[in-house]
């Protein structure tokens, strides 16, 4: 049996992605800045998709700009404040995606901008008290926090954290990765200045992604020309693009199904790892968390350091961390920054494609484990 939950990683494509994807390729492929027929129709499936996006998540098609993935997104919107906002202090936490935070220790070591760091508590939620303090203290900062923790699934209070950097002359930008699509979003209402989503953690295909940024706010662009208005040069994938804007709507199309049929699957498997001897949930598990994401420590001994290995045999699909630090021998930054940090601790991360059979036959092979 072949079980994979490694979905905060990467998803498989869904099915109607695979079939939007295919008719593209077979009948558009002029280039979207070509003035002919060809280069219109192309240019129709990305303002389509840009549409159907901004819909969806209540933005402006003008505030929504493709690019290749978050890594270029975050990297773009972190350069275009320094260079153009006159942004000298970014405020983050060391809970953040890994690319976040050596970006920023890169930017910092050159004499860039200055980083400040908002404490966490013992579940790993953001400290608002703290981040009211640094806001104060450095108005014109931006602020970057993730909106869904990547490893242990806590949801931040965006609407709240907004409103703060508002009132303290601030610029926010959120990493919604891992909330875009799995949660209902509302960009109007939460106002920030900047968010990025990626098309791979919801079924789209890897290689496409967007970069919010809110009417009003200018940044230079990272890559210099004439398309995405101007904002990020290269010719548009539009099979990535049209791939996209069809994993966004099958997944607003069937939202509380989904939030419902996953959430039990997260809460079948804690019932279950509940009943094995010394197991502990990190971040707010039972509470204030994604229901795909699932961190789980197990008990500090030798035969748990191989239970990822172990599972993979058995052809179970886990992860220690985040993707991206994949072949990294160390303990995740996440996890260091809880309690008892030193505990072997596994990320299981559910899709609409698991069962419940599959979480048994984990379950089965976690217990039997020797």
């Amino acid at each position: 049996m072949k079980v994979y939950l490694d979905n905060a990683a990467t998803t498989p494509l869904a099915p109607e992605v695979i079939d939007e994807m295919i008719f593209v390729m077979k009948n558009v492929y002029g280039n979207p800045s070509s003035i002919h027929n060809w280069g219109r129709e192309a240019k129709v499936v990305i303002e389509n998709a840009r549409k159907t996006i901004a819909t969806l998540i209540q933005a402006s098609p003008s505030e929504i700009y493709f690019t290749s993935g978050a890594v270029e997104a975050i990297t773009t919107i972190l350069w275009g404040a320094i260079s153009s906002l006159q942004v000298r202090t970014i405020i983050t936490s060391k809970i953040e995606h890994s690319i976040v935070i050596h970006t920023l220790d890169k930017f910092q070591e050159r004499g860039f901008v200055k980083v400040e760091y908002c404490k966490t508590d013992g579940l790993g939620h953001i400290d608002l008290q703290h981040l009211q303090t640094l806001t104060e203290a450095n108005n014109g900062a931006l602020v970057v926090l993730m909106h869904v923790n990547n490893e242990i699934g806590n949801i931040s209070p965006i609407n709240e954290i907004s409103l703060m950097c508002k009132q303290n002359q601030c610029y926010y930008c959120t990493d919604m990765v891992q909330s875009m699509g799995k949660l209902a979003i509302n960009l109007k209402e939460i106002s920030p200045d900047f968010a990025i989503s990626s098309g791979h953690k919801l079924h789209a295909p890897k290689g496409i992604g967007f970069m919010y940024i809110r009417k009003g706010v200018k940044i230079q662009p990272l890559l210099i020309g004439g398309q995405e208005m101007n904002q990020r040069a290269g010719t548009e994938n539009i099979y990535g693009i049209a791939g996209l804007s069809k994993a966004f709507e099958i997944a607003y199309m069937n939202y509380e199904y989904n939030v419902d049929y996953i959430s039990g699957l997260k809460q079948y498997m804690i019932q279950l790892l509940e009943k094995i001897p010394n197991i502990e949930f990190n971040g707010d598990a039972k509470g204030n968390s994604l229901y795909t994401i699932l961190n789980v420590s197990f008990p500090n001994e030798t035969k748990y350091e191989m239970l990822v290995y172990k599972l993979d045999i058995a052809g179970i699909a886990v992860s220690e961390g985040s993707a991206c630090s994949s072949g990294v021998n160390h303990l995740s930054h996440v996890i260091q920054e809880l309690p008892n940090p030193g505990r072997p601790a596994i990320r299981f991360s559910f899709s609409k494609f698991n069962t419940k059979e599959e979480i048994d036959y984990c379950i089965e092979i976690i217990r039997n484990f020797n």
